[in-house]
């Protein structure tokens, strides 16, 4: 018996059941759903938000015989006997789409909201007097539902679209801002005309100011009962895809506990509310069971470049983002282009996710979802940092190699190469903090991308060590100066004097002590010194 075909990038509800391809039911939902108005969700790109989307339109239009042997199909049944209405009723349905455009463009937002303006005024009409895009879809609204007799459905696929592409154009975000704002107002104004409204973005930022007039907008980004209405559940993946999961099993010579293994370590980890359930990403795992082979497959998508110069700018430091992030709820909600808090954006774009919850603080713990997003995440942000990164990749196994094997002057020797490449300017140069953490970061990430095991400001009672890596066979402790704040002498006296080595010396590790000061003047590292000692 043939498999189902793999859906892999289609989002029309519609051809994945007429074509025949796998579709996980998330029809359940919608039952939820069908007791409120006015939603809102938040989730990363690719997640499957425009599918849901979908499906909620082909409900609407009551087009029944798409769901037959779905949750749906008898719960629709169940519902309209207790309201006592017709089952499978057809609403005018108005979808619209921000995802397809480029909005950098000072036109391009206008000529989208024409297009589809354009579109549902063939099939309600148009007054005169309706001039500007929002007296326009005000229109539209009541026209159809005067002339289906119908209340309107409203569904809005990626709000923040043109906000995100130009979040690096402030004059032309705020005009963005400006035009929907007036545009989504007319939601609240039309309320008695509307049966049901869903809009969907990856952010929450503007969130207030684009819908501040609509004060029943209910938000269910991070309601646990709505956690997995995207993306894939470990329940979804075994009763869906087995497989496929068997294949990839055999096509890499592995158990099938050890394929699902392997697949959660890089695909799932995301969470989108406290006490919901993980779900893997669907673009990831489905282009993994389809090419039976793990990849970057999320990642190979697109990477925004403006997260990597909004962490550079806001001088974040990188290594808290392996699980030392602590976020309250407002915060969340608190994105914007003109305030540098980097920890809600990368929540909401995915590369950060909930990893706890603390009830006494009201706070989230966040850190990387999976492998996937870990690595591709540092290896972009090395990229930033390290603009060479990408034309040295011939000598990462070097580099890795002599790690490994303790041979410090090969591998201090390449990173000097990779350094060489960070930008002088990168931070103050009065800053000498600063100006040490950007070295710090770039140091660290090529640890981190070797699957070392790596540590950054590694506290004890008389200070911190700048970067642990530990191996199978040494634990190394850092420190690096710049030569105006010390030498590599220095350096290393100060790994002794401080003690940062003692918490491992029952490791049964041999010890590496590397001191590091950096040329200002080269820009680069310029010696270090090393002192050895078996632990105990």
């Amino acid at each position: 018996m043939t498999a189902q075909k793999l859906p892999i990038g289609i989002q029309s509800f519609e051809k994945i059941i007429k074509e025949k391809y796998i579709y996980v039911d998330k029809t359940r939902y919608i039952v939820q759903l069908l007791k409120g108005q006015v939603y809102f969700l938040s989730r990363p790109r690719r997640f499957g938000k425009s599918l849901f989307l979908s499906t909620l339109a082909a409900y609407f239009r009551g087009q029944k015989e798409l769901f037959k042997g779905l949750y749906l199909e008898k719960a629709e049944e169940e519902l309209a006997r207790q309201e006592g209405r017709e089952a499978w009723q057809e609403y005018p349905v108005l979808y619209l789409d921000l995802n397809g455009s480029n909005y950098k463009e000072a036109q391009s937002l206008a000529i989208n909201l024409n297009d589809h303006l354009t579109l549902w005024e063939d099939l309600y009409g148009i007054a005169p007097s309706e001039q500007d895009f929002s007296m326009r879809f005000k229109g539209v609204i009541r026209r159809a539902y005067e002339k289906t007799g119908h209340q309107v459905v409203i569904l809005m696929d990626e709000y923040d679209k043109p906000l995100l592409d130009t979040i690096e154009q402030p004059e032309l975000n705020e005009n963005h801002r400006n035009i929907l704002r007036a545009f989504y107002s007319v939601i609240k104004s039309s309320d008695i005309y509307l049966r049901f409204v869903f809009l969907t973005g990856i952010t929450k930022f503007g969130k207030v100011s684009v819908f501040s007039g609509l004060n029943n907008l209910k938000d269910i980004s991070m309601r646990e009962d709505f956690s997995a209405i995207c993306g894939i559940t470990a329940q979804e993946l075994r009763e869906n895809l087995t497989s496929y999961v068997e294949s990839l099993a055999a096509k890499q010579k592995l158990q099938m506990s050890e394929a699902l293994a392997v697949l959660k370590q890089q695909y799932d980890g995301y969470l989108f509310g406290a006490g919901g359930e993980n779900v893997y990403n669907p673009f990831s795992l489905l282009n993994a069971l389809d090419a039976r082979a793990l990849g970057k497959y999320w990642f190979t998508t697109g990477t925004p470049t403006f997260l990597v110069n909004y962490l550079k700018k806001a001088h974040y430091f990188v290594p808290n983002l392996e699980g030392k992030v602590r976020l309250s709820e407002t915060r969340f909600d608190g994105f914007s282009a003109n305030t540098l808090d980097p920890l809600p954006i990368l929540y909401q774009t995915g590369y950060l996710t909930i990893k706890g919850y603390d009830n006494e603080t009201d706070s989230y713990r966040l850190g990387f979802p999976n492998n996937e997003v870990r690595f591709g995440f540092f290896e972009n942000l090395l990229a930033g940092y390290a603009p060479s990164y990408l034309s040295l990749g011939f000598s990462v196994n070097d580099f890795l190699d002599a790690v490994r094997a303790g041979d410090v002057d090969v591998f201090m020797t390449i990173l000097r190469s990779l350094l060489a490449s960070i930008p002088y300017d990168t931070a103050p140069k009065e800053d000498i903090e600063l100006r040490e953490r950007d070295y710090q970061i770039a140091v660290y990430l090529v640890f981190a991308l070797m699957g070392l095991f790596t540590q950054t400001e590694v506290q004890n009672s008389t200070g911190r060590a700048d970067c642990v890596v530990i191996t199978p066979k040494f634990v190394y402790v850092f420190e690096f100066k710049l030569w105006s704040a010390g030498t590599a002498q220095e350096a290393l006296q100060q790994i002794i004097d401080k003690g940062y080595a003692t918490k491992y010396e029952s490791s049964g590790k041999e010890l590496i002590l590397v001191g590091a000061s950096f040329d200002e003047a080269k820009r680069n590292i310029g010696e270090w010194e090393v002192r050895r000692s078996e632990s105990h």
